[in-house]
């Protein structure tokens, strides 16, 4: 028996496989069929993909502040997954908002307030949760990268864009604030101890 979805409930998924995938088509969130290897895909792929990342930072031992930061990113994430899926000129649609990149930036102050100011470029890695953020932020550059590629050839959200650039920098503010009170891992040119 299926139960009607509630008005207020986004989706409900009652069967996982639909088999609508396997020539190689997917749907975007407006329905209309595109190869999965439209450009579109790759960018909310990457995106996904982040937000993978973001779970497994968000697994480790965090700090209250940190966490709260990282579970507001990953729903948001899902709202950028949303906009990359639905072509731009679609209008009432879930779209990135000035307020969510101005949190990022007000996450970035807040955070970066507290850190020492860098002499040197920093290795990713130091505590574990700090190498967790670092991948995240390796991986949301190259979802900038794919949604700058889809721009080229589309009308994408440019608050997307800006959203995960502005990302990016506070992941590597998180990073580092995970490593505050301990050891930092920074560049040595050629590798000198």
């Amino acid at each position: 028996m299926t139960v009607p979805r509630e008005r207020d409930e986004p989706v409900r998924l009652t069967r996982i496989y639909t088999g609508g995938g396997d020539r190689g088509e997917t749907s975007l969130g407006d329905g209309t069929r595109v190869p999965k290897l439209d450009c579109r895909i790759a960018a909310f792929g990457a995106v996904d993909e982040l937000n993978s990342h973001i779970g497994l930072a968000l697994a480790a031992d965090l700090p209250d502040e940190l966490r709260e930061v990282l579970t507001r990113v990953q729903n948001e994430l899902f709202d950028l997954g949303a906009d990359l899926s639905v072509p731009f000129g679609v209008t009432d649609r879930l779209r990135i908002s000035d307020a969510q990149i101005s949190a990022l930036e007000h996450d970035c102050d807040r955070f970066n307030a507290e850190l020492p100011d860098l002499t040197s470029f920093v290795l990713p890695g130091g505590s574990e949760v700090a190498a967790r953020l670092h991948v995240a932020r390796a991986v949301c550059r190259r979802a900038e990268r794919e949604a700058l590629e889809a721009a080229e050839q589309m009308d994408i959200n440019q608050l997307a864009l800006v959203y995960l650039n502005r990302l990016s920098d506070l992941l590597f503010i998180l990073a580092r604030t995970a490593n505050a009170g301990g050891p930092e891992p920074l560049w040595k040119p050629g590798g000198s101890t």
